[in-house]
């Protein structure tokens, strides 16, 4: 690869780490090619874009970007994948659900939002984050909550006590 094609490939990383707000680095190594096949086909159903990178590059266009990645360039040892994704947890997701059939991928670390995530640890915890549109439904709920006790309230209650006053008014 010429230095062009290198600065070419570190300027399009860069762009790419800009515009998400969820990156996964995981280790697929050692996986057959149907396995990868699967792992790829999955990745696609669940919107979420894997590329196989080189460390260097990927560690050069960190330092490029404008996000602190904390600790993640640290983990960039052996083979690495990158895994973006518009939803928080659905790599997270996608790695459990995947390590049913094979032992790997394995979560190096993760970047979401502003929080750092380093190691294959912390992936019960990454599974658990909730979306943002589940996160706005959860409010939602709540906020309708007490209203939905109130009119309940008041609908029982006022039958009760215009049964009440009838009866009054009857004797």
């Amino acid at each position: 690869m010429t230095r062009e094609e290198k600065a070419t490939v570190i300027k399009d990383l860069t762009a790419q780490l800009a515009e998400s707000t969820t990156i996964y680095l995981a280790d697929i190594s050692g996986l057959d090619a149907t396995t990868t096949s699967d792992l790829r086909r999955a990745c696609f159903k669940a919107n979420i874009k894997l590329s196989v990178v080189k460390n260097t590059l990927l560690s050069k266009a960190m330092e490029a970007s404008d996000k602190e990645f904390g600790e993640l360039p640290d983990v960039l040892i052996g083979n690495t994948s990158l895994m973006f994704s518009e939803t928080g947890n659905a790599p997270a997701k996608l790695i459990k659900t995947f390590r049913k059939k094979a032992d790997k991928p394995l979560l190096k670390g993760a970047f979401i939002g502003e929080a750092i995530f380093v190691g294959d640890d912390k992936l019960d915890t990454l599974v658990s984050i909730k979306s943002k549109e589940e996160m706005i439904g959860e409010i939602i709920g709540l906020l309708q909550s007490p209203a939905k006790n109130v009119i309940s309230g008041l609908k029982s209650g006022g039958g009760k006590l215009a049964g009440i006053l009838k009866t009054l008014s009857e004797k």
